[in-house]
């Protein structure tokens, strides 16, 4: 009974959910029959209102046209009043307010920039032919202010001030500032040569620090006109003048070789040690300055930069190199070995510098210049070392030594020797210009040439004397002064032991030889060989003959007093040891000759007419010998 309820239920139900969704397609149709025609309504609509949304958009572009068109007017205006506003401070001219004169020019620049963008106004031509106009008397005008500041504060630099800015040691006194003589005198050591190294140059100001700034924002809008061409030539002319005002001011020559040629020596040597201390100054203080500013105003324009600062110092450099060229070209003679050492010194120091400075390809000439200078310099000293080797063995003066003492021609040598040792480190560069073997060999090799050559013409000059024993005096005392001299110098250490013990046992032949030459003939006198112990003469020598002894050993003696106290040996030592040598063969001779011989003329007839002379008395005749007296002065 519950399962047919249930069907019936069941039965209901889904004749109930048949007419809902009947119903519910029915609303459905409507529906769709509705937005249809809402579709259609709608679709006409959209047809009827399109050329109302046209002409919206329209309207819209429209508005939105005029606003671009508006802006860019206002812009334009903008422009123009800014052009007014540049021209307004370009006509004042840039010297009341320089910085607001520059923004001007910026700004006009800006401005022609602006209408060059925007030609299609009507006005953009005539006012860019304007605005370029105006540009072009504003540059002219900065030229003109560039020109201005510049020569305002170009002013040469006074040589005290130069002088103030070297190291101490390199200052000159209050009494010699006006004659530098950097050479000759300095004798420099080794020592003084590091405390060249290590000195500290103070750069000279040559323009105030507050000008460069301006003069740097000058040169940029002359740069940007495309001016380069002036800024060149005006800088150029400007400084370059200041440069060489300056060097004038210091006491800078332009000399030629000719000029040269003509000088005594004391006045070309006194021009050659100014010119080492110009050239130090020239490039350690006035070119390194240049160098300075001009990096600072010419900052960011690195071509133009370099090419201002080689046109601003080639005048300078080229007169200061010619005389040393002058110089190198010059007739070489023995004096000028050293100041030419000192000049080639000088340049191998600056040459640092001077590949600092002048690196640059525009500075090649200069740079090249300086470099053949030094080397021309070495080798016209190394060719005067070959000269004044050849002068010193053929040298022919007629001066000639009357005493026998050192020649002239020794003490010029060795004293020549002895200031090559001055410049040792100089020396060894030098030869290493044209050379790659040791220096020190080369130093050594070249004194011992010299040393050799003057021996050689000592020998010659000995040959004049009539006397062979003044012949062995001078050669004695030559060879002697020579020996010492390398002893008490820095040449003994070159030349060796072996050979300042070689040359000593010379002085010792030298002596000997004298002695034997001069003494001989005294001592035959004085020989007692044939005289009895008793002096009776049993030995075959008679009174007679003991008389002419005495009588021959007087008159030699004598003679030989006359002669050789007027001969010199200007050594004390060597004199002492000389007399020495001599009193030591002479006084015991005649010693024992007087012992045994005397007493045949004591016995006699006036014995004092024979023994004239006491031990004592040769004695203190021999230590007048070699004293140098003159030949009018008598015997004593």
């Amino acid at each position: 009974m519950g399962v047919p309820q249930t069907m019936e239920s069941l039965k209901e139900r889904a004749a109930f959910i048949r007419e809902s969704l009947h119903k519910s397609q029915t609303i459905t149709d409507s529906m769709v029959s509705i937005l249809g025609s809402f579709d259609h309504r709608l679709s006409a609509l959209e047809t009827a209102m399109r050329p109302t949304q046209i002409r919206t958009h329209s309207i819209r572009r429209a508005h939105e046209n005029i606003d671009k068109t508006l802006k860019v007017a206002e812009d334009v205006l903008v422009q123009y009043d800014l052009t007014r506003k540049a021209e307004a401070k370009i006509l004042r001219g840039p010297h009341e307010d320089l910085e607001s004169y520059l923004e001007a020019i910026d700004q006009l620049r800006s401005n022609i920039q602006f209408f060059s963008s925007n030609k299609g106004f009507k006005s953009s031509h005539g006012v860019l032919n304007h605005a370029n106009s105006l540009l072009a008397k504003a540059i002219s005008k900065l030229e003109d202010e560039f020109r201005q500041i510049l020569t305002n504060h170009s002013k040469p630099v006074e040589p005290d001030r130069l002088f103030d800015c070297l190291p101490n040691n390199l200052r000159p006194s209050s009494a010699s500032s006006g004659n530098q003589d950097d050479s000759r005198g300095k004798n420099q050591s080794e020592q003084d040569a590091k405390s060249l190294e290590k000195a500290v140059y103070t750069l000279p100001t040559l323009m105030p620090p507050r000008v460069l700034p301006l003069l740097h924002d000058l040169i940029q809008q002359m740069i940007q006109a495309g001016h380069q061409q002036q800024l060149f030539r005006i800088y150029g002319d400007i400084r370059a003048s200041v440069v060489e005002q300056s060097l004038r001011k210091l006491g800078v020559e332009k000399l030629n070789k000719d000029d040269v040629q003509r000088m005594q020596w004391e006045v070309l040597e006194a021009k050659i040690g100014n010119w080492i201390h110009y050239m130090r100054i020239a490039v350690k203080l006035l070119f390194a300055a240049e160098k300075k500013i001009c990096d600072q105003i010419f900052d960011g324009s690195d071509s133009l930069r370099e090419q201002c600062f080689a046109d601003v110092t080639m005048n300078s450099v080229a007169v200061l190199l010619s005389f040393g060229e002058a110089i190198a070209k010059s007739k070489r003679s023995p004096e000028k070995l050293f100041v030419l050492l000192d000049m080639y010194e000088i340049m191998r120091e600056l040459q640092p510098e001077i590949a600092t400075l002048f690196a640059s390809k525009y500075c090649t000439e200069m740079r090249d210049s300086a470099l053949n200078l030094t080397k021309r310099l070495a080798q016209t000293a190394q060719e005067t070392f070959g000269d004044f080797e050849e002068a010193v063995e053929k040298d022919a003066t007629k001066t000639s030594v009357l005493d026998g003492t050192v020649h002239p021609l020794t003490s010029y040598v060795i004293n020549y020797v002895k200031f090559l040792f001055d410049y040792q480190s100089t020396l060894k560069q030098l030869f290493q210009e044209f050379d790659d073997n040791e220096p020190e060999a080369q130093l050594a090799s070249l004194t011992t040439r010299i040393m050799t050559a003057l021996q050689n013409n000592l020998d010659g000059k000995s040959k004049q004397y009539k006397d062979p024993a003044l012949t062995q005096l001078f050669l004695m005392n030559n060879i002697h002064y020579i020996v010492r001299s390398v002893r008490r110098s820095e040449a003994k250490d070159l030349l060796g032991d072996d050979w300042v013990q070689i040359h000593r046992r010379i002085v010792q032949q030298h002596a000997n030889q004298y002695k034997r030459i001069s003494w001989a003939k005294i001592l035959q006198c004085l020989t007692v060989q044939g005289v009895g112990a008793d002096g009776s003469g049993s030995g075959g020598l008679s009174r007679a003959m003991v008389k002419d002894r005495f009588k021959t050993f007087n008159v030699h003696f004598e003679e030989l007093h006359q002669r050789q106290s007027q001969w010199t040996v200007p050594d004390s030592e060597l004199r002492e040891s000389l007399r020495l040598a001599v009193a030591e063969v002479v006084l015991p001779a005649y010693r024992s000759f007087i012992k045994r011989c005397g007493p045949l003329i004591e016995n006699g007839k006036n014995p004092q007419k024979y023994i004239r002379y006491s031990v004592e008395d040769l004695e203190r005749m021999l230590n007048e010998f070699f004293e140098g007296k003159t030949w009018s002065e008598p015997k004593r």
